[in-house]
């Protein structure tokens, strides 16, 4: 692998799916897993009537302070650069996005002047495929105030024995101690994508989403894991944290969902399920650290 490759700018996320779709990629995985590429932007800020539309679709109040996640939505020009460049061997279009964990350190100001730098690693043998990690470092004048790790899944043919994974025998949860009713409306992943920039034909219309196998258009995970977020702003620890999220069923759309929360000892366990309480959408966790 070569060095860092420095961005001047952040590229347009439109291109960047264009080039997706036309890509030759090689289908072929390293032997070993090892870091793939790095990229960087220095000087980054935010842009605040993305950063109001990003608020309103997410439900985040107006803040002096940027939504946990919304340096995510900074950083993802350059995960798609890199997902999308020779080093990645698999088409962008068609991965899974089934984790996200981001650690915050300290709030970042609205127009604070950023740092980022990413790195994409793997792969990892999973039960469905590989896993691949993009981890995003941000700094403030050469001081770290938040990283995120997305695993991303390529699905391939399921071969030999599965693995178990972590947690998979755990006991019967406990109740929620909070629960909401969510309705979501149809044109949530158009709006969402209009103040992320994140224009996966998946999540826009039921007609671009039945391209890719999709009987409707699919929330962004990333939007309901802000909605949640949103939804436990109040809650939300002062100091350093971390939220980790698993994706589970996809959110069709429109749709009625349910979130439960509980909080106990510094932690907040988090979900989202059908409007019946029982298929999982979402499984989270939020830890003061």
């Amino acid at each position: 692998m070569s060095g860092t490759l420095e961005l001047q700018q952040s590229p347009s996320t439109l291109s960047l799916y264009l080039r997706a779709v036309t890509a030759k990629k090689s289908g072929q995985a390293p032997a070993e897993s090892r870091e793939l590429t790095r990229i960087a932007l220095r000087g980054v800020q935010a842009k605040m009537k993305s950063l109001n539309a990003y608020r309103k679709v997410c439900g985040f109040p107006l803040s002096g302070s940027l939504p946990v996640t919304y340096p995510f939505v900074l950083a993802f020009p350059l995960h798609m650069e890199m997902l999308v460049s020779d080093a990645f061997p698999f088409p962008l279009l068609g991965l899974v996005h089934v984790k996200n964990d981001i650690t915050q350190y300290r709030a970042i100001g609205n127009q604070e002047v950023l740092d980022i730098e990413c790195t994409l690693n793997g792969p990892r043998p999973a039960n469905k495929g590989l896993e691949f990690d993009v981890h995003t470092r941000i700094q403030v004048a050469g001081k770290l105030v938040w990283e995120s790790v997305s695993t991303m899944l390529r699905r391939l043919p399921e071969t030999g024995e599965k693995k178990k994974d972590a947690g998979e025998n755990k006991a019967a949860e406990a109740a929620p101690q909070s629960t909401a009713q969510w309705s979501i409306p149809e044109n949530t992943g158009r709006k969402y994508a209009a103040a992320s920039g994140d224009r996966n034909p998946i999540h826009l219309h039921a007609f671009t989403a039945k391209l890719f196998g999709f009987p409707r258009a699919i929330a962004h995970g990333m939007w309901t894991k802000a909605h949640c977020l949103a939804e436990l702003d109040s809650v939300l620890p002062k100091a350093p944290f971390k939220v980790s999220v698993s994706f589970k069923l996809p959110v069709f759309l429109p749709s009625q969902v349910q979130f439960q929360h509980s909080e106990a000892k510094g932690r907040i366990e988090f979900q989202v399920k059908d409007s019946k309480g029982q298929k999982p959408h979402l499984a989270g966790v939020v830890e003061a650290l």
